[in-house]
């Protein structure tokens, strides 16, 4: 099995001059269900390099038992400084593609045309994709084989505007994923706040926030 793992590039949290990334439990934790299961893990994005990490997710009280271990995992935190150019990578070979979340991908894989074509591809060729948290945002502009949006009629989760509203960035963020995945045709669907809650359709794998990371890498995993 070989996965490619997408993260933003993007660190600028709106105009409040805090900075964002992508969150440190969404990438490690599919990281590392992915490994465990012997899937080879290719990691890219928009500008290749060290992504941008959420600060806030590097706090003490968001720490899990992935993020301890990737703090203690020199080759993984290798992986993670070299990530590939999106633009450089095609979809030849992988049998699934993951976005973990984060802010960052409101701002720049929502709107990212290699992001586009890998997701289209993928979908297109019936290999499982999925997204957790913030990342269902880069189903903003992308379209199935029927010209429709890709989640058109499709059960899916992703960030709740609840929880947007919980951690007081309604206002800063350029659109709220719930109401997007509305928009554009999504079956929307929520579990509580906070808690694990994933959605599979066919081979689209949506989880709602970063409680969601494990379960949602296990459920594309299921997939394969």
């Amino acid at each position: 099995m070989k996965i490619l793992m997408v993260l933003t590039s993007h660190d600028e949290l709106g105009d409040t001059g805090e900075k964002t990334g992508f969150w440190l439990e969404e990438f490690a934790a599919p990281y590392y269900v992915f490994r465990d299961a012997g899937a080879e893990v290719v990691v890219a994005s928009p500008k290749g390099g060290q992504p941008p990490l959420d600060p806030k997710s590097n706090t003490d009280d968001a720490q899990t038992e992935a993020t301890k271990r990737f703090k203690q995992d020199e080759d993984a935190q290798k992986v993670l400084a070299g990530t590939h150019v999106l633009s450089d990578v095609s979809d030849d070979g992988f049998d699934a593609i993951f976005y973990p979340g984060g802010h960052g991908p409101l701002w720049d894989l929502a709107n990212d045309a290699d992001s586009k074509r890998l997701i289209e591809t993928f979908a297109s060729s019936d290999r499982p994709v999925g997204a957790v948290c913030h990342a269902p945002a880069v189903f903003k502009i992308t379209n199935g084989a029927d010209g429709k949006p890709l989640v058109s009629g499709k059960q899916v989760t992703g960030f709740t505007n609840t929880e947007e509203e919980g951690v007081g960035l309604t206002n800063v963020v350029p659109f709220l994923v719930e109401d997007m995945l509305k928009e554009n045709g999504g079956h929307y669907e929520k579990g509580d706040d906070w808690a694990s809650f994933v959605l599979t359709d066919g081979k689209l794998v949506t989880g709602q926030n970063p409680a969601s990371s494990k379960e949602a890498a296990k459920a594309l995993l299921a997939l394969l």
